[in-house]
Order: C-alpha cells, then sequence, then structure tokens
C-alpha cells in the first residue's frame, strides 16, 4: 500500500502564499522621470509601459534601451489601474518591485564607515521619497523599513524620490528592532533622533565619528516607539536656533543625513 502524502506544516503552506502572493505583487509607476529612470535601470524587472504618443516622444531614447513596446493611448483615455487624479504626464510602467538583497549583504561595512538610516512606522509615500531623495545625495548606503506600517513601492513614492527610488536602495525588514541589533553587531553606532533628548546630534556625530552610523527616524506626531529608543545607542536632537523648533520627518531626515555626510566625510555606497 502507497504511503500517504504528509500534509504541508500551516507555517510552510503559509510561507509559500506569502512568496506567491509577494512575486505577483507589480507597482505602476507614472510620470515622466519615474517611467524614464525605471526604464533605463537594468535591475527592473518590467511588464508594461503604457504612454500617450507625446510621452512616447519624450521618452523614445529610453523604450529604445529598454526594449519594451509600448502601448499608445490617446491621452483622454488613459486606461492604467491608477489614481485618476495622479501627475501621469502620458506615462505609466508596470513594474516588479525592486530587490536590494538583505540588510547584512548591503550594509556590511567592508571596510569603510557607512552611513544608513532607519524610519520608524514612516507610512507617507512622498515622506519616504523625499527621504530616499536626501539619502542619495547624501551618500547612505541604504534607507530601513518594516514591511509593515511603512509606505510600500508605489507610484506616488518613486516620483516624489524623483529617481532615486532606481538608484537608492530601500531595504524592508521584518522587525525593526532585530534589524537594529543586527547593525549593532556589524559595528553600527545606532543614533535615535528625538525633538526631546539632551545630546544634540553634531555632538553625538563628532564623539563617534570614525564608525558606522545609523539614524533611525520616527513618524511625525508620536515620534519613535518606546522599544525604539531603548535599543537605540543614543538619542538626540537637532539643535534649532530659536526656542522652539519643528520640521517635518523628510527634512529632518536630510539635516541629519547632512550633519552625518559633513561629520563623517566622504562615504562609499
Amino acid at each position: 500500500m502507497a504511503p500517504r502524502n504528509k500534509k504541508k506544516p500551516i507555517w510552510v503552506v503559509e510561507k509559500e502564499r506569502a512568496r506567491a502572493a509577494s512575486a505577483a505583487e507589480t507597482v505602476w509607476l507614472f510620470g515622466i522621470h519615474a517611467v524614464r529612470d525605471a526604464l533605463e535601470n537594468p535591475m527592473r524587472e518590467r511588464l508594461r509601459l503604457v504612454v500617450t504618443k507625446n510621452a512616447a516622444d519624450r521618452l523614445a531614447d529610453a523604450i529604445t534601451k529598454s526594449g519594451m513596446t509600448p502601448e499608445i493611448q490617446d491621452p483622454r483615455k488613459f486606461n492604467v489601474p491608477i489614481d485618476p487624479n495622479s501627475v501621469h504626464q502620458g506615462a505609466a510602467l508596470e513594474v516588479k518591485p525592486l530587490d536590494w538583497g538583505s540588510l547584512s549583504e548591503s550594509c556590511a561595512p567592508r571596510g569603510d564607515n557607512p552611513l544608513i538610516i532607519l524610519l520608524d512606522r514612516v507610512t507617507d509615500p512622498h515622506n519616504v521619497g523625499a527621504i530616499l531623495r536626501s539619502a542619495e545625495v547624501f551618500g547612505a548606503r541604504a534607507v530601513i523599513a518594516p514591511t509593515r506600517h511603512s509606505a510600500p513601492e508605489t507610484g506616488a513614492l518613486a516620483k516624489t524620490a524623483s529617481g532615486a527610488l532606481e538608484r537608492q536602495p530601500y531595504i524592508k525588514i521584518r522587525n525593526l528592532v532585530t534589524a537594529m541589533k543586527t547593525l549593532q553587531d556589524m559595528g553600527y553606532f545606532l543614533i535615535g533622533m528625538d525633538g526631546a533628548a539632551n545630546d544634540v546630534l553634531d555632538d553625538v556625530l563628532f564623539v563617534h565619528k570614525n564608525r558606522p552610523t545609523a539614524i533611525v527616524m520616527g513618524a511625525e506626531g508620536p515620534g519613535l516607539r518606546d522599544l525604539t529608543k531603548e535599543t537605540v545607542d543614543i538619542l538626540a536632537k537637532i539643535d534649532f536656533a530659536g526656542e522652539f523648533g519643528s520640521l517635518n520627518v523628510s527634512n529632518a531626515a536630510a539635516v541629519s543625513l547632512y550633519a552625518a555626510r559633513t561629520s563623517l566625510g566622504p562615504m562609499k555606497k
């Protein structure tokens, strides 16, 4: 009598379903700049390109380089699954999310003192897009955020990032605190940004400038979670000129990255 097939454990079935769902996930990018950068990115898996005649002319070189055959549509009947209020400029591209590899692979110091930024519950795609731009400008190795309670890769995020999404690693991890501890084991010094902190960021960076650095930013309003605060090596604040100062998270990230870039000197990505 042939042995009966063993039933897969529930956790195995759920893992396989999650992997299949992830593989099926696609993103619609829109706007001339976001679409052009994705067409020119060899790491992108591109599925469908929809453009108006005018957009096709503007993107001609990038389309040729990508090898894609675009679907030309009437601008009055631009039929793609994006928000009808999106400023798409007659260009939309369906893609698979980028795979930047694991945290350990991307953030290993490799003999230098890299800078990275971690996001704790920053869910607004416009803020994350702006942070990706700043991370690219100031030489951050990666932007890291948990898969849940963070901004996913979307057309709005890509448009705000103005091409940085295609070049700046945006790594999703399961658990932020676990990732922070992994980075500490790799030699990173973790600075949590908190407006109520006693220490000033510039002073902290000066004391710890000769080591890999990770800056942790919290969501606007609630800021860093308690467990995140307990895990970082130190809390620091941006030194404001007046008695009261407030920046949104993307601006605060830009200022923090600039301060770190200035303190740590030239950084390799």
